[in-house]
């Protein structure tokens, strides 16, 4: 074999190492990039999710509020049909109690 093929050889061998060096680090680079770009996404969706959950308990505290100020005026409501009812009813006891006592 001539000194001019070992070289060559050599020279091949030397390329092929310094391409697979060169493909290795610029894996590891695209690896790198790709894991930040999905600790990235990922802390902007849990950004995101506590902005929704927020105004998702906000909006339902505010449900509650209306609920609970809408079954106060109904209470409310029955509470004064009720006592409109006992008034009828009062006088109408009072006339009969009234009655039974002028009859006996």
């Amino acid at each position: 074999m001539s000194f001019e093929a070992i070289y060559n050889i050599s020279q091949a061998e030397t390329d092929g190492k310094a391409a697979v060096a060169a493909a290795e680090a610029q894996a590891r680079q695209l690896i790198a990039e790709a894991e930040a770009e999905g600790k990235a996404s990922v802390e902007a969706a849990i950004c995101r999710a506590d902005t929704e959950l927020e105004q998702l308990k906000a909006r339902a505290a505010e449900k509650t509020r209306a609920d609970a100020d809408a079954i106060a005026r109904d209470l409310e409501a029955q509470k004064a049909a009720l006592l409109d009812k006992a008034e009828a009813k009062l006088e109408s006891a009072a006339s009969l109690v009234v009655e039974r006592i002028v009859n006996k």
